[in-house]
């Protein structure tokens, strides 16, 4: 009988416990960060200048800077979430973290899946080819050439768009690796992101050979109906205000890009 008694008990505090945590998921996922008082934020890590790895090993760039000032405003921590960008949606969608802060370009698409905030980038497409090949200047150029391209990005279907076959790769380093070796005959990127590269490795092999004609503004990006993205927002334009977004921009840019 006690041993009835005791799985019965074990039964209805299970039950309990899995109730509490039911309510607990209920909530909007913003009094769900201030009640842990913890921002998990997903990001690839490999993405130099916006995100990356800095000598010392800690996580640092652009991006990075201005979600934890973001943090600071919220009263929360952030927690960083390393991954390959092309599972970075993934991950989001299966609640591994609360939001996304990977230079996100926003787009119809991405507007239909996630809720974005305001952007805190405004920036260029551009064509980078080998140093010697002249047979490439324009979009209309891509036409039947090979790309290398992390698949779930913008710019893999800017790409796709001009007629490119698109080589899947995990980021833009590897995508200049490729180029560089010739198995690709360009890539589309960020011309911030390029113009880091072209900074911190005085890379003779590759050029710029032609813009993309775009701007493109890139958010953050959250669950749909998460409650975040107004916070959020909220944040970003006291960031503007009191000039840390323009001082974040000018640390690695050298002028403001925050578009603010």
């Amino acid at each position: 009988m006690r041993r009835t008694l005791l799985a019965a008990s074990v039964v209805a505090l299970a039950a309990l416990s899995m109730t509490g945590c039911s309510s607990d998921s209920g909530k909007p996922v913003i009094d769900q960060v201030k009640a842990a008082g913890v921002l998990k934020v997903g990001t690839e890590g490999t993405y130099s200048p916006f995100t990356f790895q800095g000598p010392d090993g800690k996580l640092t760039g652009y991006d990075v800077d201005v979600v934890e000032a973001v943090g600071k405003k919220l009263g929360v921590n952030v927690q960083f979430v390393t991954t390959p960008f092309d599972s970075i949606f993934a991950g989001l969608t299966a609640k591994r973290y609360d939001l996304v802060a990977n230079q996100v370009t926003i787009n119809d698409d991405r507007k239909a899946k996630y809720d974005l905030s305001d952007p805190y980038t405004v920036s260029e497409g551009v064509i980078v080819t080998r140093a010697d090949d002249n047979s490439i200047k324009s979009l209309a150029d891509l036409k039947g050439k090979t790309t290398a391209q992390s698949s779930t990005s913008n710019w893999a279907k800017v790409a796709t768009d001009a007629g490119a076959k698109v080589e899947s790769v995990e980021g833009f380093v590897q995508a200049i690796q490729l180029l560089k070796d010739g198995r690709v005959d360009a890539t589309v990127n960020d011309n911030l992101a390029v113009a880091e590269y072209q900074k911190q490795s005085n890379d003779g092999g590759v050029k710029i050979a032609g813009n993309t004609g775009d701007k493109s503004q890139q958010a953050f990006a959250a669950r749909k109906d998460s409650g975040l993205i107004a916070d959020v927002n909220k944040a970003l334009t006291d960031l503007s205000a009191d000039g840390t977004l323009k001082t974040i921009s000018e640390k690695y840019f050298g002028t403001d890009v925050s578009g603010k």
